[in-house]
Parts: C-alpha cells; sequence; structure tokens
C-alpha cells in the first residue's frame, strides 16, 4: 500500500515522502497513529496545495522581516536616563528601556529579542542585536543620554 508520510518515522522517512510499505503496517500503526494517510491522488494534492501555503506563508514572513530588520537600522532612539554625581547612570540600561523606547517609535519589540553585550552604565552610543527570526538579525544602534 501506497502511503504519505505526514510525520518523520524513524528508518523509513521524513515527512512529505511517498513510501510503499506492507497493508498491515500502514493501516494498523502510521494511519491509526496519525503518522501517515493513505496517498491517494486527492490526499496527495492536497498536500502540494498545503505545502505551497506554507512556504508562500513563510516568503511573506520573511519579507516582513526584512522590512522591519531596515526600519530598526534606520531608527535612532535616544535613551534618558539620571545621572550620578560622578557622571555614571543610576542603574544599568536593560533590555526592557530599550524594547519601550522603541514601542514610542511605533515599533513592537519583545525585551528577550534584543542582546546587548555587557552592562550599559555609562552614557554613549551603544549597539543592541535584535533577533527577529528566521535568521534575521537587526543591529540597532542608540543613544544613551544624562538628564
Amino acid at each position: 500500500m501506497k502511503i504519505l508520510l505526514i510525520k518523520d518515522v524513524k528508518s523509513l522517512g521524513k515527512a512529505g515522502e511517498i513510501k510503499e510499505v506492507k497493508d498491515g503496517y500502514g493501516k494498523n500503526f502510521l494511519v491509526a497513529k496519525g503518522l501517515a494517510k493513505v496517498a491517494t491522488e486527492e490526499v496527495i494534492r492536497e498536500w502540494e496545495q498545503e505545502q505551497k501555503r506554507k512556504a508562500e506563508e513563510e516568503a511573506a514572513e520573511i519579507a516582513r522581516l526584512e522590512e522591519l530588520k531596515k526600519r530598526l537600522e534606520s531608527t535612532q532612539i535616544v535613551i534618558r536616563k539620571k545621572l550620578g554625581a560622578n557622571g555614571s547612570l543610576f542603574g544599568a540600561i536593560t533590555n526592557s528601556e530599550i524594547a519601550e523606547s522603541l514601542k514610542k517609535e511605533g515599533i513592537k519589540i519583545d525585551k528577550k529579542q534584543i542582546h546587548i553585550d555587557g552592562a550599559i552604565k555609562a552614557t554613549g552610543v551603544y549597539e543592541a542585536d535584535i533577533k527577529l527570526g528566521h535568521g534575521i538579525h537587526a543591529k540597532l544602534k542608540f543613544e544613551v543620554a544624562g538628564e
């Protein structure tokens, strides 16, 4: 019997492959556990359409993330914080403060996506790495200024 694998099956194949298996194994194990479907013309056509739709959605998502990357890299934000007597900041700049500053600019980024090298405890211009997904990273330059 011919089956279309829906999920990867160890020692048989990967999702999307059409395999020839014994009837009992196909019906009683693979189809019953939801690992495969009987490979009819209609099932194969539906699978191909689903894969095409997923690929189009992923391409649209990547295009949206690339646009967001360009927007982030061209954005300049200034984070203002109180200064101490010796000119250093009270506390360090956190991911939350960067995310909040971006939110004011109309860009919504989760603080968990922002990575800063080391603690920022002085005024100046710094760079943060923002992980957007699908292997896309944006470099955000921001300035820390005293009040």
